[in-house]
């Protein structure tokens, strides 16, 4: 059976990384989408869709990235539009991983089986903390694997930041 499991990956981070495992140790294969993929850069979407695939594909290894593929989903105002777009887009799956209650709503309707997902410190492992404790320099670098420290470095995160 085939899993998906859709995130914005605002970084990509280790609740993220054990959210992947959790969802693996579920389905053969895992879709992974990338929420927000057409949305501009701005404070709660700092990243592009790219640099969010590649501390991902960079963050994980090949046990991982032989199960997975990696698709873009984009926003719309229209849920109806939205969903419907997630099946033009991601190939069929039987079970979907979400804590997110509009997700789990919208694919509950539709008779999907929603498993959520065990959050890993919570408070500290989310994107928006990661992201103020890079403008703050606070420590980030042990809350994201070594991929996503790597992109975020490469990319000038801190001064993205606090542009936006």
């Amino acid at each position: 059976m085939n899993g998906f499991l859709i995130g914005r990956f605002q970084p990509f981070h280790l609740g993220h990384i054990e959210a992947l495992r959790f969802a693996l140790s579920q389905v053969d294969n895992l879709w992974i989408g990338i929420g927000s993929s057409n949305k501009p850069s701005e404070k709660n979407n700092p990243f592009t869709a790219d640099e969010r695939k590649e501390m991902i594909l960079s963050s994980i290894d090949n046990s991982i990235s032989s199960r997975i593929q990696i698709y873009y989903i984009p926003d719309f105002e229209n849920h109806k539009k939205w969903i419907e777009n997630i099946d033009l887009i991601v190939p069929d799956f039987g079970v979907i991983f979400t804590n997110d209650e509009l997700t789990q709503s919208l694919y509950s309707k539709r008779g999907k089986k929603i498993s959520s997902v065990p959050f890993r410190e919570r408070e500290t492992l989310s994107g928006t903390n990661i992201r103020e404790r890079i403008i703050s320099d606070q420590n980030w670098l042990d809350l994201v694997p070594g991929g996503t420290k790597t992109v975020l470095q490469k990319i000038g995160a801190k001064n993205r930041l606090k542009i936006l």
